[in-house]
């Protein structure tokens, strides 16, 4: 029987077929899109691999092969060759994230040769706001100066620790990560409640498009919690972000963390979809 179907490695000529599929969806898409947009769609460039999943001399689905593997669109069969092609590449990502059903298809076709995971989050809603906050944004709320980064980058050590499971920096002594956190100050979209030299709140935008940008490492100082910091911390961060970045703010949560969930929707997010992650 003739094979209408196949993957390729995608290069910068798919470009107008790769952003159309992701623009039918800029929330659920928007990590995936702002990686190609910032980065270009060439491996050289992006430092990753960009998959396409072809039918009929058509592209149906994408996976993104980075540090992150993230199927787009990805079906039954996409799933099934996306994951030969992992198979046969051998493991180079910390995690596979993405919607519920294909992550687990792709998990439940890898985990023979790539695991055990060390940890699977099997459903986090995606939530996502596109109006102001009705509740007030705390004034105290900021973007974090260059001159601050020392003073931010524990706390968001800390917080990836604690949402992870592992530091960030225990790979290369933190290089990577500390660079990953100075680009987003220098490009104004961390921001924080800093007081006498301790960050109380904090989150950033990790991903943007024209259409949506998602917010990631929301943290309150352990000492601080129940105080009442998260609610309108993340008030003023939607505030900003809708004002300056884009239309949509968007972010996924663990599903058993109540609290967070309570204060985003307090905030104002809605849940829209979900996605699993698998951890390495």
């Amino acid at each position: 029987m003739l094979r209408t179907s196949s993957v390729r490695v995608l290069d910068e000529r798919d470009r107008d077929s790769v952003q159309a599929l992701l623009d039918a969806d800029p929330v659920g898409n928007v990590f995936v899109s702002s990686r190609l947009r910032s980065g270009g769609i060439d491996s050289g460039r992006l430092g990753a691999e960009l998959w396409g999943y072809i039918e009929r001399g058509r592209i149906t689905a994408l996976c993104y092969a980075g540090a992150n593997l993230v199927p787009v669109d990805a079906g039954p069969d996409a799933v099934r060759q996306f994951a030969e092609h992992a198979r046969w590449q051998g493991r180079r990502c910390s995690s596979i994230v993405g919607p519920v059903d294909p992550v687990a298809d792709l998990w439940a076709r890898l985990s023979p040769a790539w695991g055990p995971a060390r940890t699977i989050r099997e459903r986090q809603p995606v939530m996502e706001i596109s109006q102001p906050s009705r509740r007030e944004p705390d004034p105290l709320v900021r973007r974090v100066t260059p001159g601050e980064i020392g003073i931010l980058l524990p706390a968001c050590v800390a917080m990836f620790t604690e949402e992870v499971g592992v530091p960030p920096d225990s790979g290369d002594g933190g290089s990577l990560y500390r660079a990953r956190i100075e680009e987003l100050v220098r490009t104004g979209r961390a921001f924080a409640r800093i007081e006498d030299g301790r960050v109380v709140f904090k989150a950033e935008i990790g991903a943007v498009t024209p259409y949506a940008c998602q917010v990631q490492g929301v943290w309150v100082h352990p000492a601080l919690r129940g105080r009442g910091h998260s609610v309108p911390g993340m008030a003023a961060v939607v505030r900003y972000a809708l004002a300056e970045i884009a239309p949509r703010v968007t972010l996924y949560v663990n599903d058993f963390n109540s609290p967070a969930r309570a204060a985003y929707r307090a905030v104002g997010f809605r849940e829209v979809g979900a996605v699993r992650s698998v951890l390495f």
